[in-house]
């Protein structure tokens, strides 16, 4: 009944969320967005393709979706897994 299906190569466009880069990134966003600080770290607050609010936190990824101004994080350990 199952069939296996395999993810087809994507490229995205991505950016990773550093404290030296932080106001760049956030800079940088198109669409809803803010910043705010959890645990006394900056995070960013993106808005998903999905109307969502999704939270990045230092050392995620931020990638672009393809929806204009939407963005959804990925964290680094998963990024490098997925990303060449």
């Amino acid at each position: 009944m199952f069939e296996r299906f395999r993810s087809l190569p994507t490229t995205v466009r991505a950016v990773q969320f550093t404290e030296e880069n932080k106001d760049r990134v956030f800079n940088s966003l198109t669409g809803q967005h803010a910043a705010d600080f959890e645990d006394g770290k900056p995070i960013v607050q993106v808005t998903t393709a999905h109307g969502e609010v999704a939270i990045v936190r230092l050392g995620d990824w931020v990638v672009c979706d393809a929806s204009p101004g939407t963005y959804y994080p990925v964290r680094d350990d998963v990024f490098r897994a997925k990303y060449a």
